[in-house]
């Protein structure tokens, strides 16, 4: 075994390895339904009989990461383990279409149970686009996958790409960047971040792929060209949330408060717990990229398969939460907890209280996208992200800022938050971004959760936009305040909108958009917090 994988499975906290003597056969060939053939390495245990066989399918290559964080240890702790490259990546042939894994996934599992080292019973393992490769096959797979642990995954793609209905341009772009490298695509040159930092201020946006990676990148202009909502080019073999209920495969599901895919993770898992599957549900302090994170994953999932593989019922909680702010987990029965919601209203004076005010008034706020409101941590794909300091943002003009007074006692909040503005816009075609913050005893300010959401406005107002911020575990101690932030965008986390309704992909004009976000008893802005007894 490399030393680095060594390395890496103490970095992960794995268990003690059952045995190091590993066989690995490199590049094997497996056909899929077209003939087209995919490569994947194989490793097999020498010393343990019997080993069930872990699937796991990868756009990232066969070696690297994906090997020495899953093929070597979770074949050195009695796994068979066949890692495949995706159509189109690393030796497999055909073209990468991506989110597009039902037809090669199901032919994979036809393979792996015609090898003569196959002991009848396999599972699937792997994050993000590994995890939706696991969702492509798991329904119709049936009862031939033992269990299935997709972590900080989804069952699809497009919530996260228009989340809000609104690009993702950060994440979108560099993934596209990334895997146009990675596929042959595009060259593979250095300075890649700064080519991307450009590449985020470039309108139209379909030229951004090319300001990017040097080309033009089809699928990325195929999401531009794709953004309205059931467009059928996010439907039928890129999504599987319509068949997640039918998945009979015990599931257990691993992500972090601040991985990108945290609210379609937690709609799968719903559905899964509706329909009465087994299924188990982690969520940790994590950012998707958070290698505390797929440690935590690795050690769920060697549990959850120990356990199926031998019929017996895992042990703990099947919902557990990290509480933040208070440093410890807590174990539910179910997602989400019981909690009471709390209304918190945004008041014209700048504070936040608990009751609405009693006479109307507003503040307002100009977004202009040529200088786009900048975001701080959060949900991202690469480095960034999290909670992190908003006093920067929050000194701009675009930005408006309602503060409670100090707590006078811990509040805890476990639960999907959720806020209700009220407006009026100058402007048909907007975005709207409402942010909590934690506001500590020496003026700190860190992000907690948030929610953008592209509107379309009908007439001159006022207006009431429900927003979906993002789900979270948080305890606002004593003595802190609550903080939430309004304002018309987070760059390049978003991409800008730029008020004029035309297409998202073409689109160049730039207009200034003014917003007033109006309280009093009839039009009471609020943020819902659900707020938990413990």
């Amino acid at each position: 075994m490399p030393p680095l994988s060594r390395v890496a499975a103490r970095v992960l906290g794995l268990p003690p390895a059952l045995s190091r003597d590993i066989e690995v056969r490199r590049g094997v060939p497996v056909p899929s339904f077209d003939g087209t053939v995919l490569r994947a390495d194989v490793y097999l245990p020498r010393r343990v009989p019997d080993a069930p066989t872990v699937l796991v399918r990868s756009p990232y290559g066969r070696r690297g990461w994906v090997a020495q964080a899953t093929a070597w240890p979770f074949a050195e702790r009695g796994y068979q383990v066949v890692v495949q490259a995706v159509r189109g990546t690393d030796g497999s042939a055909g073209e990468f279409s991506p989110f597009d894994e039902r037809r090669d996934g199901l032919a994979a599992l036809d393979w792996v149970e015609q090898q003569p080292w196959w002991n009848g019973r396999t599972v699937t393992f792997g994050p993000s686009y590994l995890g939706l490769a696991q969702w492509a096959i798991a329904a119709e797979a049936g009862g031939r996958l033992a269990a299935i642990a997709p972590f900080a995954s989804a069952s699809q793609f497009r919530d996260q790409t228009y989340l809000g209905e609104a690009f993702t341009l950060r994440g979108s772009l560099s993934w596209a960047a990334g895997m146009a490298r990675r596929t042959g695509a595009a060259p593979r040159r250095p300075g890649s971040a700064r080519r991307l930092a450009r590449a985020y201020a470039t309108l139209p946006l379909a030229d951004a792929d090319v300001a990017a990676a040097g080309v033009p990148i089809g699928w990325y202009r195929q999401w531009l060209a794709h953004a309205e909502p059931g467009d059928a080019y996010w439907t039928g073999s890129r999504d599987h949330r319509a068949t997640v209920a039918d998945v009979t495969a015990p599931a257990t599901l691993v992500t972090g408060w601040h991985d990108i895919f945290l609210q379609s993770q937690l709609a799968d898992h719903e559905a899964l717990a509706a329909a009465g599957r087994t299924t188990r549900l982690t969520i940790g302090p994590w950012r998707h990229t958070s290698p505390a994170l797929f440690g935590a994953a690795a050690r769920d999932a060697l549990d959850w398969f120990g356990a199926h593989l031998r019929g017996l019922p895992p042990e703990g909680d099947p919902v557990r939460l990290y509480l933040q702010g208070a440093d410890e987990w807590r174990g539910y029965a179910s997602w989400p907890p019981p909690a009471e919601p709390r209304a918190f209203h945004l008041q014209g004076d700048g504070t936040l209280r608990d009751e609405p005010s009693t006479e109307p008034s507003s503040s307002s706020f100009t977004y202009d996208p040529s200088d786009p409101t900048p975001g701080e941590g959060g949900p991202l794909l690469g480095s960034g992200g999290g909670p992190r300091d908003q006093r920067a943002v929050e000194t701009r003009s675009d930005v408006l800022v309602f503060t409670s007074p100090p707590l006078a006692r811990d509040l805890d909040v476990v639960g999907p938050v959720r806020a209700r503005i009220h407006l009026r816009s100058d402007t048909a075609h907007t975005d709207l971004l409402v942010r909590v913050c934690d506001v500590d005893r020496a003026g700190r300010s860190t992000g907690v959760c948030d929610g953008l959401r592209r509107l379309v406005l009908e007439g001159p107002g006022p207006h009431e936009a429900d927003l979906d911020l993002w789900p979270t575990a948080h305890r606002f101690r004593a003595g802190h305040r609550i903080r939430v932030h309004v304002a018309g965008g987070s760059h390049p986390r978003f991409s800008r909108n730029p008020g004029t309704g035309e297409p998202l992909g073409t689109a160049t004009r730039l207009v200034r958009q003014r917003h007033e976000i109006l309280h009093g008893p009839a039009h009471p802005s609020t943020v819902l917090l659900p707020v938990t007894s413990g």
